[in-house]
């Protein structure tokens, strides 16, 4: 019994830490990582006070959201996660079946487009950012029910010139990655 519960205990620590680290993570991902069952992951979770990944998501949106300027969040693809403007901004998008193609159920290159340069707009701390140049390399299909988590990281500045690096991640693979040159108008 009381090995049990030092594997217990081991298992609470471990999976606040991988949370925290990593709060996109599955109650399935997380239980395949601990070799337990999603059941005890979701018990884990209750007794630590942890919310379940869509809560987690949708707290996190709301924090970020209020510190938008260069848009609306409507505007932007999938869910802000995170923005430090002028720094580092993040998202995530869930595909869906209305983002494919039918004949091969890819998701379509235009919403994994959309997110990284929303991102890349969004992460600028200016009232008027637009997109003037973009280089981009899809490195790997994407397929329906995938969660993409962009990460946009602002790397150069030169008056009002700014060069934004976005990478998109799929089960910590990347898919894509793009170098945006964004411009504010009217302010610096």
């Amino acid at each position: 019994m009381a090995r049990g519960n030092k594997n217990k205990k081991q298992r609470h620590q471990d999976l606040l830490k991988i949370i925290e680290e990593n709060p996109f993570l599955t109650d399935e991902k997380l239980a395949e990582n601990f070799k337990v069952s999603i059941q005890t992951i979701r018990l884990d979770r209750l007794e630590l006070g942890i919310a379940e990944l869509r809560e987690r998501t949708r707290t996190m949106a709301q924090d970020a959201y209020s510190d938008l300027k260069s848009i609306d969040q409507q505007e932007l693809i999938g869910d802000l996660l995170s923005i430090d403007l002028g720094k580092r901004a993040i998202s995530i998008l869930q595909t869906t079946d209305q983002m494919i193609f039918q004949k091969n159920q890819i998701v379509r290159g235009h919403y994994i487009f959309g997110q990284a340069n929303s991102l890349a707009v969004a992460v600028i701390d200016a009232r008027t950012a637009l997109t003037k140049e973009a280089h981009v390399k899809y490195l790997k299909p994407v397929y329906e029910g995938e969660r993409l988590v962009a990460v946009a990281d602002v790397i150069e500045q030169s008056g009002d010139k700014f060069t934004v690096e976005v990478k998109t991640t799929s089960e910590g693979k990347t898919v894509f990655q793009g170098k945006f040159t964004v411009v504010v108008i009217g302010e610096v």
